[in-house]
């Protein structure tokens, strides 16, 4: 059935917020009725919405705007002591993950290309979840936000040089010049980024700080400038945006600009998780429905688990690495990026692709109710535990 742009937006935020109404009745997390109305709806589900490109492009600037808002709360100083502490937790727990998932792929008959493809998308936890389920106070003044988006942002460095090999290569060939050019290039955007800053941008928020429409506007331009200008440079968008980010936290107007574009994120992670429920080719679940379980419950379990180990031998509190290895329990939406470029890279074929998918979706839902259920959150099913 073809569906016109606004069609298909009203098809997307009617049913969004129909499914929401629902999930809020029943304590359920948002998110998962974006995914569930995205699997209905999609072209796997009742072809309501077959096409589902501009959603997926558009749902891709949610996670560019959530790298932009990372960024902005972070320090740079804070940012770097936080990363000399939170560094080798990241790559062991990474290296960790990455094995379950190898192993998995290989035992359930993937070829070695789809099994390493599998152990890549194992690896990293999910930046939407765990920061949009940790308490704001929590983020932005405790040391267990600190931890977190410490280890998320290593994930996603990591991530993003897994998708610089894929961008590389085919199945049968690997091209190291735009993998080469965008190790030079990172740190010659970051510089620039923080000389424009310093230079011009602050001067002009400083002369016309009294407009907040044009505040809003330079803030947007922004954030999308140096994500465009990263990604001619073969680095990925959400780089470019974090950077953008990092580069005018030290602004005193940084937070106004991080509390006005929350609502402007929130419309596009709408988009994100409904495009990945539609997405999900439910026709070839059944065929590989139990590599998917063994993947999901694997990493749900193990996680964890190895979290808390390596936080422990770093000196951290029993307490806080739980909370930690809870909140990072799932895998990430960078995953999902690996798998669709790796699929049309023809490096893997589509069942592999749908393993990913699907134990994205479960460790999503499964993760996330654990730590609506335990753990202080801002949509906690028990009073005593939610926190703004």
């Amino acid at each position: 059935m073809e569906v016109h742009l606004f069609e298909t937006f009203f098809l997307v935020f009617c049913g969004a917020a129909i499914a929401a109404t629902l999930a809020l009745y029943s304590r359920q997390p948002l998110f998962i009725a974006y995914i569930g109305m995205g699997v209905l709806l999609g072209p796997f589900g009742f072809e309501v919405i077959s096409e589902l490109s501009a959603v997926e492009e558009m749902s891709h600037i949610g996670i560019i705007f959530l790298l932009f808002l990372l960024g902005l709360d972070m320090q740079p100083k804070a940012l770097i002591a936080v990363l000399k502490k939170a560094t080798n937790i990241a790559v062991l727990s990474c290296a960790s993950f990455g094995l379950i998932g190898f192993t998995v792929g290989f035992v359930f008959g993937f070829n070695f290309q789809e099994a390493i493809v599998i152990a890549m998308a194992s690896m990293f936890s999910s930046t939407i979840i765990g920061i949009k389920l940790l308490p704001t106070t929590v983020l932005h003044h405790r040391h267990t936000g600190e931890m977190m988006v410490g280890l998320l942002l290593i994930q996603d460095f990591i991530a993003i040089f897994c998708l610089l090999v894929l961008l590389c290569g085919s199945r049968d060939s690997f091209d190291f010049q735009p993998l080469a050019m965008a190790l030079i290039a990172l740190p010659m955007i970051a510089a620039t980024a923080f000389l424009l800053v310093k230079y011009v941008l602050l001067k002009l928020i400083q002369t016309f700080d009294k407009f907040h429409e044009y505040i809003f506007l330079i803030a947007i331009g922004w954030c999308l400038g140096l994500a465009a200008l990263s990604e001619k440079f073969y680095l990925s968008a959400e780089i470019g945006a974090f950077i953008a980010g990092i580069s005018l936290a030290t602004s005193p107007i940084s937070q106004y600009i991080a509390l006005n574009l929350k609502p402007l994120r929130d419309f596009f992670l709408i988009l994100f998780f409904f495009a990945l429920g539609a997405q999900l080719n439910i026709d070839l679940l059944p065929s590989v429905l139990w590599a998917t379980l063994t993947l999901a419950i694997l990493l749900l379990v193990g996680k964890p688990i190895i979290f808390y180990a390596l936080l422990r031998t770093h000196s951290e509190r029993k307490a806080l690495a739980w909370d930690i290895g809870f909140r990072l329990g799932q895998i990430s939406e960078f995953s999902l990026l690996i798998a669709l470029l790796a699929t049309q890279k023809e490096v893997i074929g589509e069942s592999a692709s749908v393993v990913i998918q699907s134990a994205a979706i479960i460790t999503f839902i499964v993760s996330s109710y654990i730590v609506i259920s335990n753990f202080p959150n801002p949509i906690a099913i028990k009073e005593s535990l939610r926190r703004d």
